[in-house]
């Protein structure tokens, strides 16, 4: 075996711990903060011109578009952890033909999943919970993120991931941070300037994504003899075991996203019987509250590369040291953050849309939605301890609980004895059993650390 010895070494193996965790979260959780801010600057531009129906059309619209999401994760986290960990072992041969194997096949995938999108759109649209009002505007919307845009929005987050996996933080975040500024940017001028409205939206984060990943290009490109990423198709590759590695690793995360998506449909489902502003408002108050998971997530995610590192490389008293800093950090923040969402929630759903109806059910579900915030901040590092050491099982059932396996449940029960006001406490209830499912299965890893560690056995 060989490796790449680079100044990124020095950062997983020998920077203190805090200065290490601060270097890899950091630029990840800001790039989440202006991906989060872009996803909410199409809905408060649309939110100006104010018919509901085009709002609660991007909601509708969401569960679609995030499973762009999970494709990217899927590829994306699969293949940093097996990338990082190839790294920690000094095999440089299985790194590039890892990175390989994620990019082509995830813009494979993504090509594939746009088009049967516009090919079964009238059946997958009603499904969704588009009615005669708002299917127009949905299948607008969905025609340029991903029809048009697929392969550029998976291929631009999916590489985020695989450079930061290198140690190249800073770097992946910019390009992740380049979209978002972009998409900001151009929504007014698609969306008011030319009169667009959503399909102004759509175009416009299309554009971005594209710009994002020529950006990834040219940098894995500069920097070819320094990464381990490769774009050359001929490290393509189905053996060594590395598509089994990448998916399993990278489908805990996959599964979130598509539990997630098949639970929004589902409260889009039972609000949409209630009327489009209660759509409209949940999607507003979702995405403000995404502001607190982009903290937690963008922590979690940062930090897999040195836990996966230093876990392969038998480094355990680095590796719990990561994983406290980060524990710390993500409830601390979290926490604070779920503070201002309760406080502010009026003020911020107003600030979207001035329409009565459309605030009350905001301003009502995001006071009750933003306090997972800590509970969310605890499973997401869980979940990213597990995909870093390369373990499947557990985060794959984490995941599941989290979105999907206990909200749904709960989103029926609450919704038969409360109606409209009580369906959005399915959320911080499934969050919170999520989490004790992940201390309970927490705490015998930690204990056990430093004694079943090898440097290549996957758990």
């Amino acid at each position: 075996m060989n490796t790449i010895k680079t100044d990124k070494t020095e950062l997983f193996e020998r920077t203190p711990v805090t200065r290490a965790v601060l270097s890899l979260v950091v630029p990840t959780v800001i790039s989440q903060l202006i991906t989060v801010i872009y996803n909410m600057a199409d809905t408060f531009f649309i939110g100006q011109i104010g018919d509901p129906n085009q709002v609660a059309a991007t909601s509708l619209s969401l569960p679609l578009f995030l499973l762009t999401t999970g494709l990217a994760n899927l590829f994306g986290i699969g293949g940093a952890s097996l990338v990082s960990r190839s790294m920690g072992v000094g095999d440089a041969e299985k790194a590039r033909r890892t990175s390989a194997f994620c990019i082509w096949t995830a813009a494979g995938t993504a090509f594939l999943y746009g088009v049967l999108i516009y090919a079964l759109r009238r059946t997958i649209l009603p499904a969704v919970g588009a009615d005669a009002e708002t299917y127009g505007f949905c299948e607008s919307y969905l025609f340029w993120t991903l029809t048009v845009g697929a392969v550029p929005t998976v291929l631009n987050a999916a590489l985020a991931h695989l450079v930061r996996a290198e140690g190249y933080s800073g770097q992946a975040s910019f390009g992740v941070a380049l979209g978002g500024a972009l998409n900001i940017a151009l929504d007014p001028v698609f969306i008011l300037g030319l009169h667009l409205e959503i399909a102004g939206a759509a175009i416009a984060t299309m554009l971005s994504n594209l710009i994002a990943l020529l950006y990834f290009i040219v940098l894995i490109l500069a920097k070819r003899g320094r990464l381990h990423l490769t774009l050359d198709p001929r490290y393509y590759t189905l053996s060594q075991g590395i598509p089994k590695e990448v998916l399993l690793v990278g489908l805990p995360s996959s599964i979130m996203n598509l539990m997630g998506i098949f639970s929004n449909i589902v409260l889009n489902k039972l609000l949409v019987v209630y009327s489009n502003a209660a759509v409209a408002g949940i999607g507003i108050a979702k995405k403000i509250d995404m502001l607190a998971f982009a903290i937690a997530n963008g922590l979690s995610q940062g930090v897999i590369p040195l836990i996966g590192y230093n876990y392969s490389s038998g480094n355990v008293k680095r590796m719990k040291g990561a994983i406290r800093v980060t524990l710390v950090l993500s409830l601390a923040v979290t926490t604070v953050g779920a503070v201002l969402l309760f406080t502010c929630a009026g003020p911020l759903v107003r600030a979207f849309i001035n329409d009565a109806e459309t605030v009350h059910y905001g301003s009502m579900f995001q006071r009750i939605i933003c306090v997972t915030g800590p509970f969310t901040a605890i499973t997401t590092v869980i979940i990213s301890l597990f995909q870093s050491v390369g373990q499947k099982g557990k985060p794959l059932v984490l995941s599941m609980l989290r979105k999907g396996g206990l909200d749904v449940p709960f989103m029926f029960l609450l919704n038969a004895l409360g109606g409209v006001d009580a369906i959005a406490w399915a959320t911080p209830l499934a969050d919170c059993g999520a989490m004790l499912a992940g201390v309970l299965m927490f705490i015998p890893f930690w204990r056990r650390a430093g004694t079943e560690i090898p440097a290549t056995k996957e758990n």
